[in-house]
Parts: structure tokens; sequence; C-alpha cells
């Protein structure tokens, strides 16, 4: 079975995870595919194969050489994003794209527009696997996973490639920020590893936002309006209020590369009480704390003018920028780049602007950077993938595992 055919497989199981349970994994059809995948990996060999109550997927190819070769781990992620529905997902393929605008469903009028998704023209002459325009693909990231296992697949096929030990890892619930909660790193052991998570071919990620989350309680005081003067205190205003005392041009609209954000992302309530949810970004430490300050100082302000607990606030760190962790190693993304030229991918070495699960592996002593999968517009219904950029990923995958090798 090729990396296309695993995928599509793949992509027809439902994994959508959810941000309101409190279970690990958030929801129980992650299992189903967790499942399948297990079997897969009895059937093609690998070893010490397991998948937890939580439902972590650890699997090794031991070395085929007693040459001292460091031990590689590949990681990717089971679950799709809960922003769009990831069920009875209709997968379909374009052969030969022409370079003209897809129509995704003739019902619904979803066009997938080449004005609108310019990167669609670098892949005339390619082929694209697209959405039926209802639900997303779900390339992110069971391309990775298709990609991550093709390759162990060839590399079992194929012993006349010398390895050392090669590890490899499916995760739940990275959409939703808990991918790495509960693994179990000591029992991956390996000296690094690479997640199989990113975008367009060519994508090398090993920098990464350092990130915290603010959840904000706004307590006003509901009075009739008619007999208001003098004693309402509405959480609404006092919401909007805060808001728009956040720098007006730091928000993800205005911003891109190295620049950070704050982001409202949620936002509900009425005069009485109002919630809401942000999301602090950035890239340098430095900047990163300023925003932590500067957040904090704006809820101190507003809470002695309105009075005590007005506005209360829980903010967390969420994630660190991994490159204070991968800078030391950094033979680990030379080698990538390496093999991605090796293979006719020209890098494309990019921050990204999020998180991996790579980047907290990162701080549990796992040096993880980021490979693309061939994705594009993740998330969503216009999403889609190249075929010939999946077999580049899988290309990659064991480039990297061979010049390791022969080091």
């Amino acid at each position: 079975m090729n990396v296309c055919e695993k995928f599509l497989n793949y992509v027809k199981v439902e994994t959508t995870s959810n941000e309101e349970s409190e279970t690990c994994p958030s929801t129980a059809v992650q299992l189903d595919l967790a499942k399948i995948l297990v079997e897969e990996l009895n059937i093609l060999g690998l070893e010490d194969i397991s998948l937890d109550d939580n439902g972590y997927i650890m699997a090794t190819l031991k070395a085929n050489t007693d040459k001292d070769i460091p031990s590689i781990g590949f990681i990717s992620h089971m679950d799709t994003s809960p922003d769009i529905s990831g069920k009875d997902v209709k997968p379909r393929i374009i052969e030969n794209y022409d370079g003209e605008d897809i129509v995704l469903n003739e019902t619904l009028k979803v066009v997938l527009s080449t004005k609108e998704y310019p990167s669609l023209l670098n892949y005339k002459g390619k082929d694209l696997i697209v959405t039926d325009g209802t639900t997303l693909l779900g390339a992110d990231d069971k391309a990775g996973v298709a990609e991550i296992m093709s390759a162990m697949e060839y590399l079992i096929n194929h012993p006349e490639i010398k390895h050392g030990t090669i590890k490899v890892a499916f995760t739940p619930d990275e959409e939703i920020g808990r991918g790495t909660d509960k693994f179990d790193a000591e029992k991956f052991g390996t000296d690094f590893a690479y997640t199989v998570d990113g975008g367009e071919i060519g994508e090398l990620e090993y920098e990464n936002f350092n990130a915290a989350n603010a959840w904000l309680t706004i307590n006003g005081n509901n009075i009739h309006p008619g007999s208001a003067k003098n004693k309402m205190l509405s959480a609404m205003e006092i919401a909007f209020e805060f808001d728009g005392m956040l720098p007006p041009n730091e928000r993800p609209q205005f911003t891109e590369g190295y620049e950070g954000f704050y982001h409202l992302v949620r936002m509900g309530g009425n005069v009485e009480q109002v919630k809401m949810v942000y999301i602090l970004r950035d890239h340098d430490k430095e900047l990163y704390y300023n925003k932590k300050d500067y957040f904090t100082n704006v809820v101190n302000y507003l809470n002695l003018k309105y009075g005590d607990n007005t506005v209360e606030c829980d903010l967390r760190d969420m994630y660190f920028n991994m490159k204070e962790k991968v800078e030391p190693v950094m033979h680990i993304v030379e080698t990538a780049t390496e093999a991605m030229k090796a293979v006719g991918v020209e890098p494309i070495i990019v921050p990204i602007r999020g998180g991996t699960d790579g980047s907290r592996l990162s701080y549990m002593g796992i040096p993880c950077p980021n490979l693309f999968t061939g994705g594009h517009n993740f998330h969503g219904k216009y999403e889609y993938i190249c075929i010939q950029s999946m077999h580049k990923a899988v290309e990659t995958i064991v480039k990297i595992i061979e010049l390791y090798a022969q080091k």
C-alpha cells in the first residue's frame, strides 16, 4: 500500500478532538484510527508496539547495523481540528491538475479558487487530493501519519539501507494543545526526533511561538436600565474597554513572520458577567514576557478603576520556542536540509506561527524540529494536498535516516 492509499484510508476515520472533554484521548473515535495503526505496525514487523490507555502509540524499528548511530524518532498526531467537521470525509483525487479553479461542491457552490489560494498554481500538472466542500481533509496530520508509516515500510522492504534504532509515535489531541500532556518521553528514549506536521513541500521549522493562554472573567452589576444611574456596571462594556486597551496593530490579521500578537479567540456573556479567552504569542522571549506584563497591567488598571476582582485573570504559559533547545544540536536541522536537497526538494526554513508537539517535546529532552507533509489550508474545507509532495516527504524521512547511518 503506497502513501496515498494509506492516507485515503486514514482520512475516512473520524478523529476530531474536543477541547471541552476532560478525558485523554478527548474523543473515543481517535482510538478507532489508533487500533488500525497498531494492526498495520504489527503487519509491517515493527517491535515494542504499544497503545496505552491515553491513546499514545509507540513502536520501534530495530537497528540493522552494529554501527553507533543516534536513535531517531518520527512523530505525528492522529486527531483533526474541531474547527470544522472531520466526519464522513470524502476525499477526491484531481489527476494532472490543470491550473484552474476546482469546484469542490457544485450544490453548495464551494470553489477552491486560484485567486484566493494562489499556491494552487504551483501544482499544475501534479495530482491533488481535495475535499467535497463540507469537511476538512485531515492532512493535518494524517498525511504525516501516512508518510511515517510508508517510510517504515520502505526501510523494512529495503534492508540494504542501514539504519540505527528508529522509533515512531502517534499522538492524540494535538489540535487542542494536549498532544504531549501524557507523552512518555523516557519510554520513547530517542536522541532527537522530528514531527511530520508541517505544510507545503520543503517546509522545515525549528522555531515557534512562545505561547500563553488567558481566561478572563469580567464581573459586572446588572440593574434594571430604568433605575441604573450610578449603579449599573456593564461587564460587556468593560470587556470592550479591555480589548480596546490592547495594541491594535498587534493582532493576528496585522502580523506575520516573527511578529507576535494578542488574539481574542472566544467571548460570551451579558451585563452581569462576560467570559473571554485570549492567546498571547511571540517568538522573542523578552517580547513574550513584555506581552504578558502588559496584559496583566491592563487587568490591574481596570480593577483599580472599577473595583477589586472586576476582572479575574488566569494567565498560563502553554509552550516555549523550541529554538532554544534545537540550536545546541543544529545538526538535526542541517541533516534534514541535506536530506531534502538530496531528494530534489528545496528547503524552506521558516518560523512556525503556532506550536507543534515538537515544541513541548524539545523541553522534555527530545529536540524536535518539524518536517513538511505537503498539505495546504489546514483546518478547513479548502484543505488540499499534493500526492507528489507526500512521496517526497517519505523520501525525506528515509534520506534523513540514511544520512545518519553514513556519518
